[in-house]
């Protein structure tokens, strides 16, 4: 406990402390119409903080603060001075992150738990140097960067957030000065909503500037720790994935064109990376005999900078570097060839991709398109055919699709981008798009219908050179998932495929429609023992299944401590590679500054080679363990699912939430819901807005929901303690329960107490609020805390920080939907300053969605 509470001692010093001290710099800065706000700010904070748990509703604090503290009179005037709240806010988030962030090298140990350094030392002391080298010969972490619309900044409040991250690490005063100053002047929302282009934009920003250096340093540490230089490691340790421009799935604006742009934007730009790097280079390497060639490749790399569709190939540039390296070496004694090799690792590693441009649809959009196309071209109704006749006319089509043949939109699109798939691989290499990934898996002609899509666009059976990759996200999918499988390993047509995609198929599993369809417990148990399942399924076709894990932000959708579920992954689970989904706020709060992106790569990375070469006996589940866990689930999914089928369950999600606000505000390019206008229903709600607006509620009900019920069942019966063994000795549950607590850390019910009392919604938030404090309770009681994230001090004291920064703001978004509900006659203005109030609470929760 002693070290604990020395890391939070640090974190009060450098982090808390230095927020005050500029904080203070902050509320005296001379903005627009903002003079005083950041003296009353704490005011509004000391009401909300008082008032609430003592039962006051937002209405009362509200009105109570603007009597006592200041003396405006009309409602437009309090309207006004609420929204100046808002902005000031929101920058004082931005302070907290870029402090916090300026802090992270300085609490976050280089070598610590989970570092290569740490597991070469293990490996050297239990002799299992050579097994973790063997590992790592075979070993890549893919981290697939989304663009879901959980948080973005416009480019330009970025760039202020780096520059005053930097000024605090320097404490340079005078910096910061004028950078609050900029950021008080700088809009901070979008006056549009971002295109997918714009989004791939936004995140090609970290792949130039944090991804290249940071994933080029992490090969060369494994390289040091555990190769030669002789026998150098050929995997690239990280491989980087890209969702934006090719993610279709619910999102209309991904065309065919959209995806062209992106691919040519990965590709220019990590051309641009290699000109510059290429720079830095020829100021060493200035000898006779090498300038030439080093010069014609600058050349070529100017060149292609701005020509998209130049021919230049990844062979060209290897080809100039290897002449080079050959020149350093024989007539030079390989002075600074290390540099050299390193910019080689770099084209190795990055190729003309940069990161691999995944393609995803939904399996519904796809069986209309493939309807349309079997009726055009063959007259015929495939729900006429026989499973055995409708797989002979999918794989052995007697016809060749053309666009130019529909008039659908989606059906022209879908046409146009299978097409041009190949040219994108001419283009940027085969990396370059190389996945096509289908939503809502549960068949296997969800699969068969994508390689049939490829087949009457003309492809052969060996042009086709991509990873057909089904996603299994709803609990019946994930139910059928092994039948599934079986059935198209032994389809001789998709077992000829899989033989030319060297036997590996990759299957993907989402936590986030998961965890909104079955329930926290019930979700990611589902996963552990689909992924065992299909583990078995795919060992006894002699496949290698490699498992892509679609997480989001929190842990209600798969995040929270993610390496300590890897690493509590054990041996009837397949771990050929750790891939995973990062987005939104987490790839700016995670991975969003060299030191944490190193950090949390190698985290990720050697989470996987934990599990297998240092594999406990906490990461096996043992089947009595088996036994309660799943018990545990069935009892939290009645649970939920009982919440699910209440009467109240939608309306008050539409009317007592933000739902409806989140598809209004310009954070992401993608509709909030599938299914267009029509009427909002359960299946077609996404998953970020679902989870976000419990999250801005401050109820985040599907991180817990049911949690409580089912550990009290064995209360009851006197078998706690079977829990608390679990707990105790398995790693998975432990991980599972820790993450929940992190979900009860950012939930208020204070908040919302008002609403217990209402005579339409009051019944349904006592049931909410119940299971809150039964699933508090337990999960202290079976772990032995007496706080939630007792054993995570950093990430608690930042928790807690940031909670206090947004109370006034969530307090103000309450009051603003109270009013919209009793049709305040500034309704819009209401409406307006829900929606910006959305922004700041998303950006200082950090994984709220």
């Amino acid at each position: 406990m002693r070290s604990k509470n020395l890391s939070e001692q640090k974190f009060h010093q450098i982090v808390e402390n230095k927020f005050h001290i500029y904080n203070s710099l902050f509320m005296s800065l001379p903005y627009d119409k903002m003079q005083n706000i950041g003296s009353l700010i704490p005011f509004l904070y000391q009401e909300s903080q008082n008032g609430l748990p003592e039962g006051k509703s937002p209405n009362e604090i509200i009105t109570n603060f603007f009597e006592k503290y200041t003396e405006l009179q009309t409602e437009q005037e309090q309207i006004d001075l609420m929204f100046r709240m808002i902005q000031y806010i929101e920058r004082q988030v931005v302070l907290f992150d870029s402090i916090e962030d300026a802090a992270f090298s300085s609490l976050h140990s280089e070598n610590g738990k989970g570092s290569l350094k740490s597991i070469y030392h293990v490996a050297q002391a239990q002799g299992k140097t050579e097994e973790v080298r063997k590992k790592i010969e075979n070993f890549v972490t893919r981290v697939v960067f989304t663009a879901h619309p959980t948080q973005f900044y416009p480019t330009n409040v970025q760039q202020i957030i780096q520059d005053l991250r930097d000024a605090i690490q320097q404490d340079s005063v005078s910096k910061i000065d004028m950078l609050l100053q900029q950021l008080g002047k700088t809009p901070f929302i979008n006056d549009e909503k971002p295109t997918p282009y714009d989004e791939a934009s936004s995140i090609i920003y970290y792949l130039r500037n944090v991804y290249y250096q940071t994933i080029g340093k992490l090969y060369e540490e494994v390289n040091q720790l555990f190769f030669s230089e002789s026998n150098p490691l050929q995997s690239p340790v990280i491989q980087l994935g890209f969702w934006p421009g090719g993610d279709r799935d619910g999102n209309p604006f991904v065309t065919s064109e959209i995806t062209w742009k992106v691919a040519r934007l990965l590709r220019t730009s990590i051309i641009k990376n290699y000109y510059k790097h290429l720079k830095i280079i020829q100021r060493r390497l200035t000898f006779k005999h090498v300038t030439q060639p080093l010069k014609e490749l600058s050349d070529l790399l100017y060149e292609h900078m701005f020509n998209e569709d130049g021919p230049i190939t990844i062979d060209q540039i290897k080809d100039k570097l290897q002449e080079t390296r050959t020149i350093l070496i024989e007539k030079h004694n390989g002075i600074f060839l290390d540099i050299l090799d390193d910019f080689i690792t770099r084209v190795n590693i990055f190729g003309l991709h940069f990161a691999s441009l995944d393609i995803r649809q939904d399996s519904r959009i796809h069986q209309k398109v493939i309807n349309q196309i079997v009726e055009k071209y063959t007259g015929i109704d495939l729900n006429d055919l026989s499973e055995t006749e409708k797989i002979e006319l999918l794989t052995n089509p007697s016809f060749t699709v053309k666009a130019e043949d529909f008039e659908e939109e989606i059906v022209v699109d879908t046409i146009k981008n299978v097409y041009q798939l190949k040219d994108i691989q001419e283009q940027n290499g085969e990396l370059g798009v190389n996945r096509y990934i289908i939503s809502n898996s549960e068949t296997i002609f969800d699969v068969l219908n994508v390689y049939a899509l490829f087949k009457f666009c003309g492809y052969k059976d060996e042009d086709i050179r991509f990873d057909i990759m089904p996603l299994f996200e709803t609990i019946r999918g994930l139910d059928g998932a092994e039948a599934t499988m079986n059935k198209l390993y032994n389809l001789p047509i998709y077992a000829e495929h899989l033989k030319r995609r060297k036997d590996r198929q990759s299957i993907m599993l989402g936590f986030s429609d998961g965890t909104k369809d079955g329930g926290y417990i019930k979700a990611n148990w589902e996963i552990y023992r689909t992924k065992e399942i299909l583990t078995a399924v795919s060992v006894k076709n002699q496949i290698d299944v490699i498992f892509f894990d679609g997480r989001g932000g929190p842990p209600a959708r798969g995040g929270g401590k993610t390496h300590e579920f890897y690493a509590s992954q054990g041996k009837t689970i397949a771990n050929n590679e750790t891939q995973i989904t990062i987005q939104g706020q987490t790839i700016t709060s995670n991975y969003g500054t060299l030191p944490q992106a190193k950090h949390n790569f190698e985290q990720l990375y050697t989470a996987g080679i934990i599990s297998d070469v240092f594999a406990t006996s906490e990461s096996q589940i043992a089947p009595d363990e088996r036994i309660l866990i799943d018990r545990l689930a069935s009892i939290s999914y009645k649970k939920y699912e009982d919440l699910k089928a209440h009467p109240s369950f939608m309306p008050y999600l539409e009317n007592m939430s933000t739902l409806k606000y989140y598809g209004k505000t310009n954070i992401g390019s993608r509709p909030s819901k599938r299914g267009g206008d029509k009427k909002l229903e359960f299946d077609d709600l996404r998953a970020i807005p679902f989870v976000g607006s419990w999250s801005q509620l401050k109820q985040n009900i599907p991180g817990y929901f049911g949690v409580g019920t089912a550990i009290n069942e064995f209360k009851k019966e006197g078998k706690l303690d079977e829990i608390k063994d679990l707990f105790k000795h398995s790693s998975f549950f432990r991980t599972l329960i820790q993450n929940s607590m992190m979900s009860m850390s950012k939930t208020y019910f204070p908040l919302t107490s008002y609403m217990k009392d209402d005579a339409e919604y009051g019944e349904f938030w006592n049931i909410l609020h119940d299971e809150f404090e039964l699933s508090k309770e337990l999960c202290l009681e079976i772990s032995g805390y007496e706080v939630l994230m007792q054993d995570e001090p950093l990430n608690k004291a930042s928790v807690q920080m940031r909670e206090k920064i947004v109370l006034p703001l969530l307090t103000i978004q309450q009051f603003a939907l109270n009013k919209i509900h009793h049709d305040s006659e500034f309704k819009a203005l209401y409406e307006q300053m829900v929606m910006r109030s959305l922004f700041g609470n998303i950006n200082a929760s950090r994984n709220s969605a």
